[in-house]
């Protein structure tokens, strides 16, 4: 998902199609040396400071996969795209990352738990938000905390999920939910963005 109005239109994208240039986008490739550092400084303050698990799901081609793993984690990432799942295997060759092809509501790691889960533009597009955030709580660990990174975008016909609709429906999960707002920071966008982004940390334990 690449956040630019005229493209956020995930739900019925053909991801395998757009898995080859998918890595072009900025905040999707973080080829550009000021947006990966960016990304890496975030992820390293969402996520727990100690080496753990973490999830990673609609992990897409492997970015912020690739950005957990240089911090010491251990991930799993889990995509719809088979295309997308495989370039994700490529980009973390050699690391300890193992890569599924399942659906990101109901992700296929059984009984598996994690220190975290990270899941960046994937919440908007699905149909029952609060149901995969009640379940994504479940694959959490006591200690464990859910990282989402969403927003609101375009400005003729916006998509896209508000912060406050998922601080609200996480209420009920009973955990600690701050919002981080990323819009006014162009270093991860690689250009200035006018519309609503935002990062929710929601902690347990």
């Amino acid at each position: 998902m690449s956040g630019n109005s005229d493209e956020a239109t995930a739900p019925g994208a053909d991801w395998d199609a757009l898995a080859a240039s998918f890595d072009d986008e900025p905040d999707h490739g973080l080829r550009d040396a000021e947006v990966r550092r960016a990304w890496a400084a975030r992820l390293a303050s969402w996520l727990p400071a100690l080496p753990g698990d973490v999830l990673d799901l609609g992990c897409g081609t492997g970015s912020l996969s690739l950005l957990a793993a240089e911090q010491g984690h251990r991930v799993t990432g889990v995509d719809l795209s088979p295309a997308m799942v495989e370039l994700a295997r490529t980009k973390l060759a050699g690391r300890d990352a193992v890569f599924l092809t399942g659906d990101a509501a109901a992700p296929p790691v059984g009984e598996q738990r994690f220190d975290a889960v990270l899941v960046r533009h994937v919440l908007w597009t699905l149909p029952d938000p609060g149901r995969a955030l009640r379940h994504w709580r479940q694959l959490l660990r006591p200690e464990g905390r859910l990282v989402l990174v969403e927003g609101v975008w375009g400005s003729v016909a916006p998509v896209g999920i508000p912060a406050d609709r998922v601080t609200a429906l996480l209420g009920p999960l009973a955990g600690q939910a701050r919002v981080e707002r990323l819009s006014d920071d162009p270093s991860l966008w690689g250009r200035e963005v006018a519309d609503e982004r935002y990062a929710v940390v929601a902690t347990y334990g």
